[in-house]
C-alpha cells in the first residue's frame, strides 16, 4: 500500500503491535475510527510470532504460546466472532498443566473439578476438598476480582463493584478480601495444602504473573490461574499463534485500519499540551485526530518518544523509577517423535513444570534475583503438539521450553561450572552452556531426547530485548509486577492507568494496568474510551 502524507492521517495512531495494540485497533476500527498501527519490527504481533526456528516444518511460537488469558478476556468476547470469521481456531486439552519432581514422580491437574479432588485426596487427606472450597471462593468473589482486574481502576463500575461486595458481606468482609489477597504463594500454599506434589504442581505458575513464591499478591494470583487453568484449559491457536495476529489484522483492514512495519516511532508530536500524532526516525510523520497509543514501555514513552514535551519531573521521575524483573530464557526444541516421558499421560499435558518443588522455586527465584544462574531452575516445558499436530511433521514434535528465573546482569553460576562473562552482559557462550544444564535435566525424564533432537534453538534474556524493545533486559513481562507496581501503582504512582498527563495520548501493554498475561485488557480499556 502507498504510504503517502494522506495514508499517514488517522484518527487514531498506536504504536507498536503487541496483543493490546491489536485489541485496540480492531475495537476501534470496528466502531468506524480510522487506525494506523505502527511497529518498528518487520511483522506485527510484538511477543506474538510463529517461526520454523529450528529446522524447516517446525513452527515454532518464540515468544508466547498459550492463551487461557485472552479467551477469558473482555476483548476477546467482544472481538471473537469477528476474529473467528477471519479463520481464527482454538486447540485445547483437558490437561492444562503438570509437575515432574527429580524422582521422576509426577502429579497431573485436569480441567475436571471431580477428577481433581479425587487425585489430589490420593495425595494427602482433605488437599481435595481444600482446593474446591478455594476455587469456590474464587467463584464467589469473581465479580469484584475480574472488575479489578478488567477495568479502569479510577471509575464508578469498579466503585459500584466495591460498594456491592461490602453490601454483600459487610465492610469486614471486603477488608478481609483484601487482605487475603496480600498474602503470598508460599502462605497459600503450605497452609491449604498436605502434599508437596500439589504445591509443586502450582507453586512455579507464579513465575508466569512476574512474581515469586514469597511475594506479597501472589497467592491471590495462585488461586486466580488455577481457576482459569480449570475453566479455560491452556488453549493454542491451530497453526500457530502468528494466526491471531493474521485474524487481529484482517479484522482491521476489512474496517479501513492499516498496519504499516519497519516504522520505528522516535517521538511523539505534541503542540499545545496535546497529542497531535507520531514522527519516525525516517522522518514520516502520522498525524492522529482524536488519539495517539503508545504500548510501550514507561522508559521509552518518557524518556524517548515524549523527550522534547512538557512533562511533569515527578511523572518523568516516575518513569525514571520504573523498575524490571528478572530475565527469561527460551529454548525451542524439534524432536523427531513424541518424548517418552514416565508416564504417557505425561504426553498430553499442554505445559509441564520441572522443579523440586515450592522451596526450589524460591532459591532459583533468590539466586536470579541476586544475579546468579540458577543451579536448579524451575523448567517451563510446553507441548504445543499435543494440543495442535500441525505445529510439525505428521508424527514430530515440538517442545517450547521457558525459563523465568534469569538475572539481566550475570554476576556469577550458583553451580559454580559456567563462569560469568566479564562485562555481565548475555553471550553465546553462556546461553548454550545454561541450555545445556536445562537439556540435560530434562534428558533425565524423557530418555529418548537426545535420540529424537532434530534442532534447538537457545534465545537468551539479550536475544529477547533485541527481538522486542518491551522485554528490557530480557524481562517477559516488561517490568516488576510486585504489589507497589500493580494496581493503582501500574506503570506510574499517580493512580491515572492509561491516561498521560498530555491531553489525547494514551498508554497501553504489559507495563500498564492490569500487567502482563497476553490478555490484550489494556487495549480493550482504551478502545472503550476512545470509541
Amino acid at each position: 500500500m502507498s504510504d503517502t502524507a494522506r495514508d499517514r492521517n488517522a484518527d487514531c495512531v498506536i504504536v507498536g503491535s503487541g496483543i493490546n495494540s491489536l485489541v485496540c485497533a480492531a475495537g476501534l476500527a470496528r466502531r468506524g475510527r480510522r487506525v494506523i498501527v505502527l511497529e518498528r519490527n518487520d511483522r506485527p504481533g510484538g511477543c506474538i510470532r510463529t517461526e520454523e526456528a529450528t529446522v524447516p516444518g517446525f513452527h515454532h511460537d518464540t515468544l508466547s504460546g498459550f492463551h487461557p488469558l485472552f479467551v477469558t478476556s473482555p476483548g476477546y468476547a467482544a472481538l471473537g466472532e469477528a476474529l473467528h470469521a477471519q479463520g481464527l481456531e482454538y486447540a485445547n486439552t483437558d490437561t492444562p498443566t503438570g509437575v515432574i519432581l527429580p524422582d521422576g514422580s509426577h502429579f497431573i491437574l485436569s480441567r475436571d473439578r471431580g477428577r481433581n479432588i479425587e487425585t489430589m485426596n490420593a495425595l494427602a487427606a482433605g488437599d481435595g476438598e481444600r482446593f474446591d472450597a478455594a476455587m469456590n471462593a474464587v467463584a464467589a468473589h469473581a465479580d469484584t476480582t475480574f472488575t479489578l482486574l478488567g477495568s479502569e481502576l479510577k471509575s464508578w463500575g469498579v466503585a459500584k463493584t466495591l460498594f456491592r461486595h461490602g453490601r454483600r458481606e459487610g465492610h469486614r468482609g471486603l477488608i478481609r478480601y483484601f487482605g487475603e489477597s496480600m498474602e503470598s504463594a508460599r502462605t497459600w500454599l503450605e497452609r491449604t495444602f498436605e502434599s508437596g506434589h500439589l504445591r509443586a504442581c502450582l507453586a512455579p505458575w507464579i513465575l508466569h504473573t512476574g512474581l515469586g513464591p514469597d511475594s506479597a499478591l501472589g497467592g491471590h494470583m495462585l488461586r486466580l490461574i488455577a481457576f482459569t487453568l480449570e475453566g479455560a484449559g491452556m488453549p493454542v491457536v491451530r497453526g500457530g499463534s502468528e494466526r491471531l495476529v493474521d485474524a487481529f489484522r484482517g479484522v482491521v483492514e476489512a474496517n479501513g485500519g492499516r498496519f504499516v512495519t519497519g516504522a520505528d516511532v522516535d517521538r511523539v508530536v505534541v503542540e499545545g499540551g496535546r497529542a497531535r500524532g507520531v514522527e519516525t526516525t525516517a522522518g514520516e510523520r502520522y498525524t492522529a485526530g482524536r488519539a495517539v497509543v503508545c504500548s510501550t514501555t514507561p522508559t521509552q514513552l518518557y524518556g524517548r518518544l515524549l523527550r522534547d514535551a512538557a512533562v511533569p519531573a515527578r511523572v518523568r521521575d516516575d518513569a525514571a523509577r520504573y523498575r524490571y524483573g528478572r530475565g527469561c530464557m527460551q529454548i525451542h526444541l524439534a524432536l523427531d517423535e513424541p518424548p517418552e516421558w514416565p508416564d504417557p499421560a505425561l504426553r498430553e499435558v499442554a505445559m509441564l513444570h520441572l522443579t523440586p518443588g515450592l522451596d526450589g522455586v524460591s532459591r532459583a527465584v533468590n539466586e536470579a534475583e541476586r544475579g546468579l544462574l540458577p543451579a536448579e531452575a524451575s523448567v517451563v516445558v510446553a507441548q504445543p503438539t499435543a494440543l495442535d499436530p500441525s505445529r510439525a511433521p505428521e508424527g514430530k514434535w515440538i517442545l517450547w521450553i521457558q525459563l523465568q528465573e534469569l538475572p539481566r546482569h550475570i554476576r556469577g553460576d550458583a553451580a559454580g561450572s559456567i563462569p560469568a562473562p566479564a562485562d555481565g552482559a548475555w553471550d553465546e557462550a553462556t546461553r548454550e552452556a545454561y541450555a545445556d544444564r536445562i537439556v540435560a535435566r530434562l534428558a533425565a525424564h524423557v530418555p529418548n531426547l537426545e535420540r529424537a533432537l532434530l534442532g534447538r534453538r537457545v534465545l537468551s534474556p539479550a536475544d529477547l530485548e533485541a527481538m522486542n524493545i518491551n522485554l528490557v533486559g530480557g524481562d517477559p513481562y516488561a517490568g516488576d509486577c510486585q504489589a507497589d507496581q500493580f494496581l493503582l501503582w501500574r506503570p506510574l504512582n499517580d493512580g491515572d492507568g492509561h491516561r498521560t498527563c498530555i491531553r489525547g495520548l494514551h498508554h497501553i501493554g504489559a507495563s500498564t494496568h492490569p500487567g502482563p498475561g497476553l490478555g490484550g485488557v489494556s487495549g480493550h480499556l482504551v478502545a472503550e474510551r476512545l470509541g
